[in-house]
């Protein structure tokens, strides 16, 4: 089981996410569990004001420091520790990889969402990292902490019908999804290819993985160039790519087939024996 907080001014963009599809199944069978720390409920004053304007001048409002770090707090206390999340476009850039090592982290994940112009740079004395979605600005932290926890509680035991179903999916070993069909076998013209009907799983893993690799290639070349050291001689071979090795031919034993090859034969084994005894 894994836990979420989500600590946001926009409770409700959780609520229902949390609540649909493979996560709400989830969240019904107990597999995953949530909180929401509701940052205005820490406001130091009674209109809730939890931004102000930034010191130095400029367009915007900025997340005070006294709201959102209380709020960080509570969230410790709540979940009994964790390990807090910023959500911020100066973070570094979620991927596969970021989600595996959260899925691993045996403490609760806390997701700050941060909105407005910034926050407070004394905030960030109070998280443990930072991510971002990528290079654009959002309204608020609210969707990137759904996406987070999405791919985060999908590599949790019991959250998928299969675990073996996110194994296989594209990033979870460097590469892109080979692709996938269903029935029928043909559609408008378009056959599924004959490799997947012949029940040969060899083969089947073999072409799987061969258009795992081609499809990388085509569509994120910057994914190709960083794993493609990590291709074996087999897929190399597999691929068209190199050769497979020559197998080295056996000497055959000479066979004598007339009297004067059998007589030459005689005599040189006669020689080697007088050589050996002299």
């Amino acid at each position: 089981m894994g836990h979420f907080c989500f600590v946001t001014l926009f409770g409700s963009y959780f609520e229902t996410a949390m609540h649909s599809s493979i996560i709400g199944r989830a969240v019904e069978r107990g597999r995953i569990t949530y909180d929401i720390v509701q940052i205005r409920d820490f406001a130091p004053d009674k209109y809730r004001r939890v931004d102000d304007a930034p010191y130095g001048g400029g367009a915007g409002q900025v997340m005070k420091p006294e709201p959102l770090v209380s709020a960080i707090e509570s969230a410790k206390e709540k979940c009994g520790g964790g390990h807090v999340v910023l959500m911020s476009p100066q973070g570094q850039v979620f991927d596969q990889a970021a989600a595996q090592r959260l899925s691993r982290l045996d403490k609760p994940i806390i997701l700050v969402c941060g909105h407005y112009e910034g926050i407070d740079e004394r905030v960030r004395a109070f998280v443990d990292e930072e991510i971002s979605l990528g290079s654009f600005v959002l309204t608020g932290g609210e969707l990137g902490a759904l996406v987070v926890s999405d791919a985060v509680s999908r590599l949790w035991p019991g959250v998928l019908g299969n675990d073996d179903s996110s194994a296989d999916e594209s990033f979870s070993d460097g590469w892109l999804e080979y692709p996938q069909y269903t029935r029928p076998a043909e559609f408008r013209g378009m056959r599924v290819p004959e490799v997947l009907l012949n029940g040969n799983h060899g083969e089947i893993a073999k072409w799987r993985r061969c258009e795992s690799v081609r499809r990388t290639q085509q569509r994120r070349p910057d994914l190709f160039v960083k794993n493609r050291d990590t291709l074996t001689q087999q897929d190399r071979i597999w691929l068209g790519w190199e050769a497979p090795p020559k197998k080295k031919k056996r000497r055959k034993p000479a066979v004598i087939t007339t009297e004067s090859e059998l007589s030459d034969a005689r005599d040189g084994e006669k020689n080697h024996e007088t050589q050996n005894n002299n």
